[in-house]
Order: C-alpha cells, then sequence, then structure tokens
C-alpha cells in the first residue's frame, strides 16, 4: 500500500499544527469532540428527512476510550462518517473543511441556512499530532457497505485503506507520545479516565449530544458460601460502567424562566470559585446583528489577591457549547472588569486555532451591549435593593473609580452615577443623583471635601457655615476622590465644591465687602505672617469660611492637599515635585487673631510664635505631619 503525501502548503501546516498553533496540549481533546459533534449533527439532520437513517436522536453519542498499557486515546462518533473519497479530501488536504462544505450546500437548499456547525476550517483535527506519534481514523460513512482506514504519522504523509466497521461513523485512534522523561508525564497524563473526564468538563461540557466513557468500579456481590451465622459470604468484583460526563445543556441556553435563582446561584459558584452568592445574575439573549447569549455575574466580595489595575479580567467564551477562551477582555468592557459570565455565540469569527479572536465588529457589538446592561443593572440595584449595591459598592467602589480615571477619563461621566459617598445629614452612602433630588432649591453647589476619614470630616472647621445652613456635605475618603470631582467639574449641570478650597457661595454682598476690607486693614501683619512662615505657605488671608475655628489650611491652584498626600505614599517619581500651594486662612473675628495683632504691635517675637503656632493648628487640622513637633510643643507651653 503506497503512502500519500500531504500537498507542501499542508506539510507546512501540519507542522504548525503541531509546534506552533495551540498554545495547549489539551486542546486535542475538545477538537476530537467537536468534530464527533458535527458528524451526528450532519446524520441527524438527514435523519429529518431519510427515514432510512433508522436512528433518532437518543441514539447518537460520543464514546470517549482510553487504554493505559498500549497509551491509546480514542473517540468514537456514530455520526454520518466519511468516504474514502471524504477521508482524503478531508484528512488529506489540511484547512479543508467538510463541516463548512455540507453548511454551505444545506444553506444552497435553503434547509439550515443557520445550522451550528463548529469545525468550519478543517485543521482542528491536526491537533491531534500535538500529543500522538500516530493517528488513526477509521470511517464508515452512511450509505456505504465499505469502511476504510486513514492513517498518519505526521508530515511523512498518510495511508488510506479498506477496513471493518460496524455502523457508521468514525473513530478517531491516538497513539501517545512517549514522555520526554521519566519525570514529566508530558504525554501519559492523558492517559487517565479521571483526567479525561476533567477535560470534558472544562472544554466540552455544553456540547449537545451525550459524552460517554467507560470507568471500573468494585461492587460487592453475594457467592455461594455462607458464614458461621448462615449469611451469605460477600466478595468484590470489578465492574465497568459507560457514564455520561457531560451536562449538554448549559445553564445560560435554557428559558430565563427554567432557572431558579439557587440553580443560578449554584452555577457561578462552581464555576467561579466563589464561596457567596453573586449580588445580582444579568441574563442576555441577543438576536440581529450578531446572535448570542450572555449570563454576567456582579460578585458581592473581592476574589482572593485581587489587584484593580493587575486582576486578569474576561468572560468565558463558548460557541455553540465549546468553550473558546478561559478568559476573553474583548468582550467585558474595561470598567466592569470584575464582572465574571459567560458569552456563547455562533457568530464569532475564529482564527484557525480557535484560541484567538479577530478584534472585528461583532465583538465590538457585544462589549458595548454588554457594557449598557452592567450598567443599568448597577443602577436598578441602587434603586431597587440598595442593601446588595451596598455590598457590591463596599468591595468593588475604588475599581470604578479607577476605571473612571484610566484612559484619561473617558469613563467618567458614563461611571459617575454609580457613585456614593457618605453624607454628613444623613450618616450614609448617598448617590449623586440623591443629594442633587435633596437640594434646596436655593443650593448652588454639590458640597464635598477630601479627608482620610469621616471623624475628620465631621471636625473640620470649613464646613460650619455650610452646617449652619442645614446643607449636605459629601465625605470622600479614597485616594482616587480628589481627582475625580476634579475630573468630573459637575453633576448633571450642579457644579462641585471643594469646602477646602472653593468657594461656597454663602457670603452676601455686604459680607463680602467685610472682608475684603479686614484683608486690607490688616496686610501688614498677613505679610509679616507670610515673611516668617517663609516657604511653608505661599499665602495668608483673612478667613470668610470660619465661625469658631482660628485657623484652617487651604490651597489654591489645582493640587489640593489630598493630592499631595497621596503621592507622598505612593512615591511616585514626581512626588517631591507635586506640591499643593498652602494658603493660611484665618478667622479675622477669633480671639487668636486678636492676641496675633496685639503681639505684632507690641512684641514681635511672641508674633512669630504665635503666627507659628496657628499653622501648626492648620498641620494638624488638615491631617499633615510637622517638620519638628518638640518644637511646635514647646511653644505652645510658653503660652501658659
Amino acid at each position: 500500500m503506497a503512502k500519500k503525501q500531504f500537498k507542501t502548503e499542508s506539510k507546512r501546516i501540519l507542522d504548525l499544527m503541531i509546534n506552533s498553533i495551540y498554545t495547549h496540549q489539551e486542546i486535542f481533546l475538545r477538537e476530537l469532540i467537536s468534530n464527533a459533534s458535527d458528524a451526528i449533527d450532519k446524520l441527524c439532520y438527514l435523519s429529518l428527512t431519510d427515514e432510512n437513517v433508522g436512528m433518532t436522536r437518543d441514539d447518537f453519542r460520543i464514546k470517549l476510550g482510553v487504554s493505559e498499557q498500549d497509551r491509546i486515546i480514542s473517540v468514537s462518533d456514530n455520526g454520518i462518517g466519511m468516504t474514502k473519497e471524504d477521508l482524503e479530501n478531508n484528512l488529506g488536504v489540511i484547512a479543508r473543511s467538510g463541516s463548512l462544505k455540507f453548511k454551505e450546500d444545506a444553506a444552497k437548499e435553503g434547509g439550515m441556512s443557520e445550522m451550528d456547525i463548529i469545525g468550519q476550517f478543517g485543521v482542528g483535527f491536526y491537533s491531534a499530532f500535538m500529543v500522538a506519534d500516530k493517528v488513526t481514523v477509521i470511517s464508515k460513512a452512511y450509505g456505504s457497505d465499505t469502511a476504510y482506514k486513514w492513517e498518519s504519522t505526521g508530515v511523512d504523509g498518510y495511508t488510506i485503506e479498506e477496513s471493518s466497521k460496524d455502523g457508521v461513523g468514525t473513530d478517531v485512534i491516538l497513539h501517545l507520545k512517549p514522555d520526554t522523561s521519566e519525570e514529566e508525564s508530558e504525554y501519559t497524563r492523558f492517559l487517565n479516565s479521571i483526567s479525561i473526564g476533567q477535560l470534558v468538563k472544562k472544554y466540552s461540557d455544553y456540547i449537545r449530544w451525550p459524552i460517554v466513557m467507560d470507568f471500573d468500579y468494585m461492587e460487592e456481590t453475594e457467592t455461594e458460601e455462607k458464614d458461621a451465622e448462615g449469611n451469605p459470604v460477600m466478595e468484590q468484583k470489578p465492574v465497568t460502567r459507560e457514564e455520561v460526563i457531560n451536562s449538554m445543556v448549559p445553564i445560560w441556553q435554557r428559558d430565563k424562566n427554567e432557572v431558579t435563582e439557587e440553580e443560578s446561584d449554584d452555577f457561578y459558584q462552581n464555576a467561579f470559585y466563589d464561596y457567596e452568592k453573586p449580588v445580582s445574575t444579568i441574563r442576555v439573549n441577543a438576536e440581529g446583528q450578531v446572535s448570542y447569549r450572555a449570563m454576567l455575574f456582579i460578585p458581592g466580595r473581592l476574589p482572593t489577591n485581587f489587584v484593580p489595575n493587575e486582576a486578569e479580567p474576561g468572560l468565558q467564551l463558548y460557541s455553540n457549547g465549546v468553550m473558546i477562551m478561559e478568559r476573553c477582555k474583548e468582550v467585558l468592557p474595561e470598567c466592569f472588569r470584575f464582572v465574571r459570565g459567560v458569552v456563547d455565540s455562533p457568530d464569532f469569527s475564529l482564527n484557525i486555532s480557535r484560541e484567538m479572536l479577530q478584534h472585528d465588529r461583532q465583538l465590538r457589538i457585544i462589549c458595548n451591549n454588554l457594557e449598557k446592561k452592567i450598567k443599568n443593572e448597577l443602577r436598578r440595584l441602587m434603586d431597587d435593593e440598595p442593601e446588595k449595591y451596598e455590598r457590591f459598592y463596599n468591595a468593588f467602589s475604588y475599581q470604578l473609580k479607577y476605571n473612571m480615571m484610566a484612559n484619561h477619563g473617558e469613563k467618567k461621566e458614563f461611571l459617575s452615577d454609580l457613585l456614593m459617598y457618605y453624607s454628613s445629614t444623613r450618616k450614609e452612602l448617598v448617590p449623586f443623583s440623591e443629594y442633587k433630588a435633596s437640594m434646596p432649591e436655593e443650593q448652588k453647589y454639590i458640597y464635598y471635601v477630601c479627608t482620610d476619614s469621616i471623624t475628620r470630616a465631621d471636625s473640620l472647621p470649613q464646613a460650619e457655615q455650610i452646617r449652619d445652613k442645614g446643607y449636605e456635605v459629601l465625605y470622600l475618603t479614597d485616594d482616587l476622590d480628589g481627582f475625580i470631582m476634579r475630573a468630573l467639574k459637575e453633576y448633571e449641570g450642579v457644579p462641585f465644591c471643594d469646602i477646602t478650597t472653593d468657594d461656597l457661595g454663602l457670603e452676601t454682598e455686604d459680607e463680602k465687602e467685610e472682608t475684603k476690607k479686614l484683608q486690607e486693614e490688616n496686610k501688614d501683619l498677613l505679610q509679616f505672617v507670610k515673611d516668617t512662615l517663609g516657604d511653608a505657605i505661599s499665602d495668608v488671608r483673612i478667613s470668610h469660611k470660619l465661625k469658631t475655628a482660628p485657623v484652617y489650611l487651604s490651597t489654591e491652584g489645582d493640587i489640593t492637599i489630598e493630592m499631595e498626600k497621596y503621592f507622598s505614599v505612593v512615591k511616585s517619581e514626581m512626588s517631591d515635585m507635586i506640591k499643593a500651594k498652602r494658603v493660611l486662612e484665618l478667622n479675622g473675628e477669633h480671639p487668636a487673631f486678636e492676641a496675633l495683632k496685639k503681639a505684632y504691635d507690641e512684641d514681635r517675637p511672641r508674633a512669630e510664635k504665635l503666627a507659628k503656632i496657628l499653622h501648626g493648628e492648620g498641620l494638624l487640622v488638615a491631617g499633615l505631619p510637622m517638620e519638628n513637633a518638640a518644637e511646635f510643643s514647646e511653644m505652645v507651653c510658653e503660652l501658659f
């Protein structure tokens, strides 16, 4: 029997298949099972119009076999099978797909234009050569009396000869390569029924046909012998049982009304290894430009070792129930990278390895649609199930904020109404929408303050005027909050106001004139304080915000004190250059200011100490460190 040679271009492709295209050896089983499923699909389709097929849907199955002794793995189906010509054309010419041709022919006949055929590129079969040094295919086509055997050891060619086989279908037999070393079971690891079952669960659990396999057990049976008490003696005998190892129907393919909340939660916890239930499940069944189903889960806690900007994002990707990728980031919007779930579509454009997706219009459509679905569900939780939303928000608020600022803040407006901040009046987290809805008609701004704790925010003297008005202040305690507010500037037309740096808009014209007059009358004193403190401050002013407190530190320019703190903590290369321009603001009606004025007129050394003490108080209120705490303590003691 003469050995036939692959065509020159096919040899090159086969060499790539074995050495380059697939990144994981275990993919071979997924490919062979998918091909077997396609073969059954074809015969099942024919059975709808050809009564001679003599088989119903319940008769079809895929059988896996493992022989550790012979180092053989087999994948058998009772599908349509292949003739000698089919073997020649489909297996002798790489990248020519019988499945694709079948689908095209069916479409021409007006039968199954949308038929779900997985194997459309004709190369998946050759992934077998990653693990096998010889591949044997025995196939008997429907309507044929003769079976044929195709056999190859790789790029050196193949043979085809007559063979024998009971019933139609195809057996693919892999003779595994020897391990490269005794220490590493590079190929032997596949000669284990449990390992094969795990691969089926991982990649092919939702193939629509039963995947069966024989498993050996020890079973107790009665013997004819009796023990001393007359009871039959039991003995253990090995038995072999054929079991179905795939689920066949994925939960996301079932109608939403047929899936209970408990089933949905169980699937999430098992598939994504979370001991807590998700806060919400999103189901999508889309038809149109792209047809796909999605089942997404919003977690209620951070995964172990989760790092917001480093955690690998992505959804599990399936094509007709066959897993294509464990994590596909192209279908998950970056701003919602914490979402887990699956997307399944027959419309994906796959390259020849099925491991990578082309960045095409279909993916963009799916990603954009899922982004809206996730955003809408989060808003629904915020409005209708606030306890669940708060659970989610406590876990992932930093993630939302990080993505608001990523990519030059392109998502800042899109995500802004998902933010919540602690309210000074309600003592709970409040979204911008609720704050805006409860604002008095005369209130001009959404007031906020950036601090490192709610306790510090409650004690800030700058908020005295706002509290007297009964207005609400939002407390921002995360590192990114100040940057976010500066980037947003407003929410639905209402400007944000930082109570530590911005004009509160609460002074009347007369009060403004009075402050301006006081500033002018004490300009020499203010200049003296500025000269005394030197580079520690950029300016000294009379405050129009303070009522009972003597002093506070504000800033001018884009860099705030909280931003300066952030850069000093993260040890950025720019941290030494990013400094806030600090402004010492004094309460012109406070006794401490009067004491400063008196000392300036009568005792300049004492006035210098008072200026430094007031500056120290400003540092303490702002939560900033003092360069010389001992000196400050000594100056305070001298006042007694």
